[in-house]
């Protein structure tokens, strides 16, 4: 018997930032997260279960992946097979139209993609919630990715407790935008998860961080229903600085900030000045992103590219939908 599924998901950028897991098995956060999904960069993914195969197989952009991803993808497929008690093994095919240069990583549309189109194909009815928790197993971030527009996650204590769900904006996320000014999309030093344990672990800065989090979404959810993009973004600027700032009480200290990184900020601020509103958050990266009303983009954008080439810059608009069966 085939069974088979295709899914659409789309990436997205936490305005509140994750950091830290409090259980490393479930993915289960130290703290609450709030997201923008975005329009432009997205997963597509196909996968066929057969009781003739022998084990997983996983096709990305055409191409046979590693040892290592084939045995990721395996312990997610794991955990999807537990959940439909079926032992077949999947075939899957997926493409990610992600722009190599973005400096994003596409983890959290390839397991929300892969989460509903199992989903699909072994017919498990998972509703947005459950379907969160499933892509949660696979990259903490693609619990949000399930949905479009602003997204919570909210952290919980347990693989039952920890999902993701839309935050009601009366559809203001269509008057924003996000730009991407691409430092650098080399491999990083230390990576997002590695980094998260490490900071969480030895930094003295990390309890701080932790303290403010619940503060920080309730001004940001307090800012969407008002649609006040000056108090939304005063804050989300704070929250990725303050985030950055805990690795650097870190021990040993470290950062994902560059040169090129400061000065993406500083031409921010000069926008600012102008009277064109736009505000920057980073993640573990040194590539910077900039909130900005869709009124006031391309001015942003012509500022940025008095200092940075025009392929290092990539705009966005936020998709309002969430994960969608294609076939």
């Amino acid at each position: 018997m085939v069974n088979s599924g295709k899914a659409r998901a789309h990436t997205n950028i936490a305005l509140i930032k994750y950091w830290g897991k409090a259980d490393e098995t479930y993915i289960i956060p130290m703290n609450n997260s709030l997201s923008v999904t975005l329009e432009r960069f997205y997963t597509e993914t196909k996968v066929t279960f057969d009781e003739s195969y022998t084990k997983d197989t996983l096709i990305l952009n055409g191409e046979a992946v590693t040892a290592n991803e084939s045995a990721k993808i395996s312990r997610f497929m794991d955990v999807v097979r537990l959940q439909a008690g079926t032992t077949m093994f999947a075939y899957i095919e997926s493409e990610n139209h992600v722009p190599t240069a973005a400096g994003l990583a596409s983890s959290a549309s390839a397991y929300a993609a892969l989460a509903a189109a199992c989903n699909k194909a072994l017919n498990l009815g998972l509703t947005g919630k459950a379907l969160s928790r499933l892509a949660r197993r696979g990259s903490g971030s693609a619990s949000r990715s399930i949905y479009g527009g602003f997204v919570e996650w909210e952290k919980g204590h347990d693989d039952e407790s920890s999902y993701s769900f839309p935050v009601e904006a009366d559809n203001w996320e269509q008057d924003l935008a996000m730009i991407f000014v691409v430092i650098n999309n080399k491999s990083k030093k230390v990576s997002s998860r590695a980094g998260m344990s490490h900071t969480r672990d030895t930094s003295r800065f990390y309890q701080y961080w932790l303290d403010h989090v619940d503060e920080d979404i309730a001004s940001v959810k307090h800012a969407i229903s008002q649609k006040d993009f000056m108090q939304m973004g005063e804050v989300i600027e704070t929250n990725g600085l303050r985030m950055h700032a805990t690795n650097l009480g870190a021990q040993p200290p470290f950062t994902y900030m560059v040169e090129d990184s400061y000065l993406a900020m500083d031409i921010v601020h000069q926008c600012r000045e102008a009277g064109y509103p736009c505000y920057f958050t980073m993640d573990a990266g040194p590539n910077v992103k900039i909130l900005v009303e869709k009124k006031n983009q391309q001015a942003v954008i012509e500022a940025l590219h008095q200092s940075f080439d025009k392929d290092q810059i990539i705009a966005s608009d936020i998709i309002s939908t969430g994960v969608e069966i294609i076939e």
